[in-house]
């Protein structure tokens, strides 16, 4: 048993069914990645494990630590400890930065803020009394977001497209955050179509039309990123339509 379940999930949107019967398990205090080509359903299980808006019409079940949580409000989720990481943070726009993470921090200490801000590699001195509006960059607000994720300390911490926006130099800075989640226990699942960042867990699942394909340890799902695709049953496989 994992800490997070994801039991027979279907979801439908606009008429299309973007997850189709899926299960999964998350081990409690494990970084796991779900990769997958754009429009596998990776987000779309993000959004519902969150229990987004839009994403909450779903047959299947979801369970936290042996609890079904699949008819609390997203708020209710956040105080049992599940929280996500945006592949494109929202602005909220004029609150001074400092108060943006305190809003997050349990219990916070002097020089505390600062601390995170260096972890993901921005300047305090530079950016502690900056507004989090428009004049911050995509891969700024990104290290914001996830510095108050650190800080928040989280149960399980749902990262989407963590490298999203963010440049080479500072790549690394992500994910010594995402050892830091490890580190204080949060399980952290990794939303990503990048081999790099799949190389940062210890687990991974590989989606394909809101379907599990595989699971394993990385290196084998490693293999997706080589080959483009895996033997399945999909109607595009290229080993079916070679015939």
């Amino acid at each position: 048993m994992g800490i997070l379940e994801i039991r027979n999930i279907t979801l439908k949107l606009d008429g299309s069914k973007i997850l189709d019967d899926l299960s999964i398990d998350f081990w409690e205090g494990h970084v796991h990645a779900v990769v997958g080509p754009n429009g596998a359903g990776k987000t779309t299980l993000a959004n519902t494990i969150m229990g987004l808006e839009g994403y909450r019409n779903i047959s299947g079940d979801i369970i936290l630590e042996g609890e079904s949580i699949r008819n609390l409000s997203v708020d209710e989720r956040a105080r049992r400890g599940i929280t996500l990481g945006w592949q494109e943070p929202a602005r909220f726009e004029g609150l001074p930065l400092r108060d943006y993470i305190s809003a997050s921090s349990r219990n916070p200490k002097p020089g505390d803020i600062e601390d995170l801000l260096t972890r993901v590699g921005l300047s305090p001195s530079d950016y502690l009394d900056r507004a989090v509006d428009r004049t911050l960059s995509g891969g700024e607000r990104k290290k914001i977001e996830l510095a108050s994720i650190l800080a928040m300390k989280p149960e399980i911490a749902i990262l989407d497209e963590p490298d999203s926006g963010i440049d080479v130099e500072s790549l690394e800075k992500i994910f010594d955050a995402v050892r830091i989640l490890k580190k204080q226990g949060t399980t952290v699942l990794l939303i990503t179509h990048s081999q790099t960042v799949l190389k940062q867990a210890e687990h991974a699942f590989l989606l394909c039309c809101g379907r599990l394909q595989k699971k394993g340890v990385v290196s084998e799902i490693e293999q997706y990123f080589g080959d483009k695709c895996i033997p399945c049953d999909h109607k595009n496989n290229p080993d079916l339509n070679e015939e």
